[in-house]
């Protein structure tokens, strides 16, 4: 596993974990660029897609994707320290592969171990801002994590997009890369809650 993989994953688990710290108690209602989920579902499923990677990663067996992809509109009790041990593990299995492994599997099929903490930083850190610009909060995807980012946003757009889960991109997006690697994903970097909702998870 490669320093620069991890450092990106760690970078997108402390934004998210950043954001939903934030979060004012009556503001997880809020809806949120993501269709028809609030800022709670969007958490519940950043969370759980980064346990779906450590399951699968590791081997765990009976891995089931299906309430990733439709997260419960309550947060669990400890809500925080359960987002935390969710990050926290994936990073302690991502760390723990033999040196020069050449590929691990994935939710997202089989790829090598600093792509797949890419792709995991990927989707921690988008709906990291999701529910940021949804509660208010001026926190952006900072330009240099969307940098790291961008080798998962090539990498998984295109079949994310073909299974219905993605807007078409932007075109109409300010400069920089943060605002860039958002219109890859169809949402606008300048998104605010009177606006329309994407067709996006």
């Amino acid at each position: 596993m490669t320093i620069g993989g991890l450092s990106v994953l760690h970078r997108a688990h402390s934004y998210l974990r950043t954001v939903a710290l934030d979060v004012p108690e009556d503001a997880w209602g809020a809806r949120t660029p993501c269709d028809q989920w609030t800022a709670r579902q969007v958490l519940n499923h950043a969370r759980l897609a980064q346990d779906a990677y450590t399951a699968v990663i590791a081997e765990a067996g009976g891995v089931s994707l299906e309430p990733v992809f439709a997260p419960e509109d309550a947060l669990p009790p400890q809500h925080t320290d359960v987002l935390g041990d969710s990050l926290d593990g994936l990073r302690a299995t991502l760390a723990e592969l033999p040196a020069g492994l050449a590929e691990v599997p994935t939710p997202m099929g089989p790829m090598p171990p600093s792509q797949a903490a890419c792709c995991a930083a990927f989707d921690a850190a988008v709906h990291a801002w999701d529910i940021a610009v949804a509660t208010g909060q001026r926190l952006p995807l900072e330009d240099d994590l969307a940098d790291g980012l961008r080798p998962a946003a090539r990498f998984l757009v295109g079949p994310l997009r073909e299974l219905g889960m993605l807007a078409p991109p932007r075109t109409d997006h300010p400069a920089g890369p943060g605002a860039e690697l958002l219109a890859a994903t169809g949402r606008d970097a300048n998104w605010i809650p009177t606006q329309a909702a994407y067709a996006v998870c």
